[in-house]
């Protein structure tokens, strides 16, 4: 792969940031940048390589390229291979100039270890010393210039939250740039006699592109080879004479009893074990800190599963009591705003496109824009404070039990916001075998999409009252979002147990510390979530709702309204005063029902309404989820031009709530009961509405196999789940 498709500019000098995760190496790339990346306290939130540009006093404009953290350069995935090629600039990556190795010293010792690995690799190296203003001075010290002539490369202390350091760390890649040498070394240690045999050996079957003809860089790529190369990887692009040069070696270690993954990672620790006390004071730690008496509490599974819930009640109950003030005022906003316009254009089908079809249809879903900010505002908050990566570790123990990797939470809690993310941030799992798994559940958890539906059902059908001390609407959200959790890890555990059985591999996961969240960063991060979601009310929302309003719209049929026309013209000249005008309206109402029923949308919803009577669905809502299946939020918006489409806008009840919650049957029976609310939020927990998930699912399988069986086993599963729900609850003697 050419440097073009990379998205580099070869004109200019590269430096790539590289580190640890959770060392503030994506919040330093943003400082330096201005760019707002996405900032986690857990692996996976960098998964692919960012790109921005930067300006230095005598180098002049310069790219910096954010690459995904990683704890080591060995790596079993294609995803984690990007931390190597982009650092040594081999597979097509553009050699960099500079590498900026960003590590914690707080936690220095194991960060150490990748920074070794750069300076073998004998590119220029900086390291960034991050979170110095979280070291417990005057007992715990790091020694910058001792530790410098230790590694032999330029040394900078920083504080990436805060800014502290980045000019002088700007000004020493500066002068590494203009003095390359400067920041260059020779490597830290060397393998033994029998360990520099399997190197030269592999060294000599790497291919020219790997290694340009540099001795240095090449023995460091054959040392990633045989850390990273086996029968289990799932590495792309290694040639068939490097596999067998690899295996080779390993066969001969173990019929010498040596452990060659053992000798390299020892080799490189016993040096750092020698040097760091040359420039680290480490603190001693002599009684329980706050961070270990929280962790006592969070991750423990007695204490740590009830805590999670309680936090999510308050949360969900949040996006109720909290929200309430600003749903009334876009619904009242959005009300004037079509009034307003309605008065201003003449009668007629563009007046109505606009009023009934892009006004009424995208405000039906902005409307839930207050609360979809709360949620984002708090899972940020969670996020920003390390909670989050509690919560992952504290799943693994349930995890493992359904046959998946650890690993798999880290995505699935990312589900929550958006499945698509989510499905890419799977690229980080070491094993194709866990990445389907997870790729295939992920879908189920309950993302920002559903919450517009959730909030719809629940406000509109159950009441705000007290259900033992517990909000009633509180505790369904909380329900609905537990259900879906559930149902995601009982389908994986099917899945891995069934068509992608293998054994799972353990979690390691770095557990952050608690942090105090920046609210600037986290207002921010919370924008831009929602900038997201009404970007795409304005595109895809917009666009099915302008195409959802034609079809409930269209055909115009004379004859269908003939028999109207003649009782408006018989109520005219037989009555008069307020029995004329209620009998007219009733007309009108009766008319515009014909028009829905035989409009080309009223057609399709009858169609499929035999299927979905069992569920406790009529017609009207099966149209509802037909235009649900480009995008959950658009069934919102389809009913509010379903009860919009002919509507009086005069009428006391012109919410899209009150019209649900006032829809009746011919028979007087109402439309919507709470178990048809019930019945289809799960039917909405469990299907698979969302085309752009399916899309991406095909990209990273390269597959249309795998979104295929997702979008059929999720819609099978959802009809059955709903099934059993309406019908027992009719059985039970529910409403």
């Amino acid at each position: 792969m050419d440097a073009s498709k990379k998205g580099s500019s070869p004109a200019l000098p590269l430096v790539v940031v590289a580190g640890n995760p959770n060392t503030g190496k994506t919040t330093l790339f943003n400082k330096l940048t201005g760019q707002r990346l996405k900032v986690g306290n857990y692996p996976g939130i960098t998964i692919d390589r960012h790109l921005g540009k930067i300006k230095l006093t005598k180098s002049g404009d310069i790219e910096l390229a954010d690459v995904p953290g990683a704890y080591s350069l060995a790596a079993r995935s294609e995803e984690e291979q990007i931390a190597l090629l982009a650092s040594c600039g081999s597979g097509g990556y553009p050699v960099p100039d500079v590498v900026l190795v960003v590590v914690d010293a707080t936690q220095l010792t194991r960060n150490l270890y990748l920074v070794v690995q750069l300076l073998e690799l004998g590119r220029p190296v900086v390291v960034a010393l991050n979170m110095v203003d979280r070291l417990h001075a005057p007992e715990e010290r790091i020694n910058a210039e001792a530790m410098e002539k230790a590694l032999g490369v330029p040394v900078v202390p920083i504080s990436a939250k805060d800014g502290q350091g980045t000019d002088q760390l700007l000004l020493t890649i500066d002068r590494v740039l203009q003095d390359p040498t400067s920041a260059i070394c020779e490597s830290r240690w060397k393998p033994n006699e029998t360990l520099a045999r399997d190197v030269e050996a592999v060294r000599l079957a790497l291919p020219e592109d790997w290694h340009c003809g540099d001795d240095r860089r090449s023995q460091a790529v054959a040392l990633w080879a045989l850390l990273s190369v086996d029968d289990d990887d799932e590495l792309k692009g290694i040639p068939d004479n490097v596999r067998e040069c690899v295996a080779a070696r390993r066969e001969l270690a173990a019929k010498e009893s040596r452990d060659i993954d053992e000798e390299i990672v020892r080799g490189r620790f016993d040096w750092i074990d020698r040097v760091a006390p040359t420039f680290l004071q480490e603190f001693k730690q002599t009684k329980s800190t706050r961070s270990e008496r929280l962790d006592s509490l969070l991750l423990n599974p007695w204490t740590g599963f009830p805590l999670f819930l309680l936090a999510m009640g308050v949360l969900f109950q949040s996006l109720f009591s909290w929200a309430d003030p600003g749903i009334g005022a876009v619904e009242t906003a959005f009300g004037w705003l079509g009034g307003k316009v309605g008065e201003w254009l003449p009668e007629g089908f563009f007046r109505d496109l606009i009023t009934e079809g892009i006004i009424a249809g995208v405000g039906s879903v902005v409307v839930f824009l207050p609360q979809i900010l709360l949620l984002f505002l708090f899972v940020t908050i969670m996020e920003a404070s390390g909670y989050m990566a509690r919560v992952a570790f504290l799943m693994d123990r349930i995890m493992r039990l359904m046959g998946l990797n650890g690993k798999a939470f880290v995505p699935m809690l990312s589900g929550f916001a958006c499945a698509i993310p989510a499905i890419m941030a799977t690229r980080t799992m070491e094993r194709r075998r866990d990445r389907l798994v997870t790729m295939m559940v992920v879908p189920l958890m309950t993302c920002s999409a559903r919450l517009p539906v959730y909030t719809l059902i629940i406000a509109t059908l159950f009441p705000a009252n007290m259900y033992f001390g517990m909000p009633v609407q509180g505790l369904l959200m909380v329900f609905m979002y537990v259900f879906s959790t559930v149902i995601a890890l009982a389908a994986a555990a099917v899945l891995s147990r069934t068509l992608l059985k293998g054994p799972s591999v353990p979690l390691l996961m770095e557990l952050p510390p608690y942090r105090m969240p920046d609210l600037r960063t986290v207002l921010r991060e919370t924008w831009e979530k929602g900038r997201v979601f009404l970007t795409e009310a304005g595109t895809v929302i917009l666009v099915c709702t302008i195409g959802l309003w034609l079809l409930l719209s269209f055909p115009k049929d004379a004859e269908l309204d003939a028999p109207f026309d003649e009782r408006r013209a018989v109520a005219e000249q037989t009555l008069t005063g307020e029995a004329q005008s209620e009998t007219l309206a009733v007309i009108d109402q009766e008319q515009a029902a014909s028009h829905l029923r035989n409009s080309y949308a009223g057609q399709m919803g009858r169609s499929v309404e035999p299927a979905l009577r069992p569920l406790g669905f009529d017609w009207k809502i099966g149209v509802g989820l037909i235009g649900a299946f480009a995008a959950r939020e658009v069934f919102v918006s389809t009913m509010g031009l379903v009860y919009g489409v002919g509507a009086d806008v005069d009428e006391g009840s012109s919410s899209l709530r009150d019209r649900i919650r006032n829809e009746s049957h011919k028979s007087g029976e109402k439309v919507y009961t709470p178990l048809v609310g019930m019945s289809l939020m799960i039917f909405f927990a469990l299907a698979c509405q969302c085309m752009a998930t399916i899309a991406v699912v095909r990209r990273e399988t390269d597959s249309w196999f795998w979104p295929l069986f997702m979008f059929g086993y999720m819609t099978a599963l959802a009809w059955g789940a709903s099934f059993l729900t309406y019908q027992g609850g009719l059985l039970l003697g529910f409403e």
